[in-house]
C-alpha cells in the first residue's frame, strides 16, 4: 500500500496535455457504449474514439448521437449542455430535458465522463462548487447517481500545485463513492471496492512522480 500525503506542493512536471487526457480515456471506450460527456476536457473525447468503435454520445440537454465540434460556427440551434456548438451523428435524436434525464435516471447510459475539483481515495466526487464562486451543479448529481461507470478527467494538481486526488474531499460533494476511474495528465487510477489503484503512469512520468503529487493513499497495480 502506497500511503503518500503530498501536503507540500511538488515541482511542476509535464505529463499529458488536456487533449492527451481525452485521447487516453477514449482508448478505453468499448463498442456500443452510450456515454455522457461533461464540459471541459471530456468534450475532446469524440476526436479520439478509435476506428471501428461505435460509441453513442449523450448530452443532458437532450442530445443522443452527439458528434464532434463543427468546423467554424456551425448551427446556432445545436449546442451541448455547456452551450458549445455541436454536430449530430447519423441517426441522432433530440429530446426535451425530461426525456434526457429519464435516460440518465433510468440507468440507460454506460459511462459518464466529467471533470472534477477533487476525487477522494474511495471515489467521492466534488465538482460543482468552489467557495467564493457561483455554484454550477448542472446535471452532474443525476449523472453520477444514475450511471454505473463514472470516469473523471482532470489535471492531477490544482493551480497551486496541490493534489486533486485526496484522502477526503474538502469541497461540497457531488456524489459519494461514485467515481470508478480517474484520468489525469500524470496517471490513470481505477477505484475498486473503495480502494484507489494506480494502473498506469503517463509517458515520461514515473511512479515516484505520481506519489509525490498524490495526497490520497493508493495501491499500485502497474502493468508493463
Amino acid at each position: 500500500m502506497t500511503d503518500t500525503l503530498a501536503t507540500t506542493p511538488a515541482p511542476p512536471i509535464t505529463g499529458r496535455s488536456r487533449e492527451g487526457i481525452a485521447q487516453r480515456l477514449a482508448q478505453d471506450l468499448q463498442d456500443g457504449y452510450v456515454v455522457n460527456l461533461g464540459v471541459g476536457i471530456p468534450l475532446a473525447v469524440p476526436l479520439f474514439i478509435p476506428d471501428g468503435v461505435e460509441v453513442v454520445l449523450h448530452a443532458e440537454n437532450g442530445v443522443l448521437g452527439l458528434g464532434p465540434a463543427p468546423d467554424g460556427e456551425g448551427d446556432l440551434d445545436l449546442t451541448d449542455a455547456g452551450k458549445q456548438p455541436i454536430t449530430l451523428m447519423s441517426g441522432a435524436a433530440i429530446t426535451d430535458s425530461a426525456m434526457s434525464f429519464a435516460m440518465i435516471r433510468g440507468g440507460h447510459l454506460d459511462v459518464t465522463v466529467l471533470g472534477a475539483l477533487q476525487v477522494s481515495a474511495r471515489g467521492d466526487l466534488a465538482n460543482w462548487y468552489v467557495p467564493g464562486r457561483n455554484p454550477a451543479v448542472g446535471g452532474a448529481m443525476d449523472l453520477v447517481a444514475g450511471t454505473p461507470q463514472v470516469w473523471v478527467t482532470m489535471e492531477h494538481v490544482d493551480r497551486s500545485g496541490r493534489s486533486k486526488v485526496v484522502p477526503e474531499c474538502t469541497m461540497p460533494l457531488t456524489g459519494k463513492q461514485c467515481v470508478t476511474r480517474i484520468y489525469t495528465d500524470l496517471a490513470v487510477f481505477h477505484v475498486v471496492d473503495g480502494t484507489l489503484r494506480l494502473v498506469e503512469c503517463a509517458p515520461g512520468v514515473t511512479p515516484a512522480d505520481v506519489a509525490a503529487r498524490t495526497a490520497a493513499p493508493y495501491t499500485e497495480d502497474l502493468h508493463p
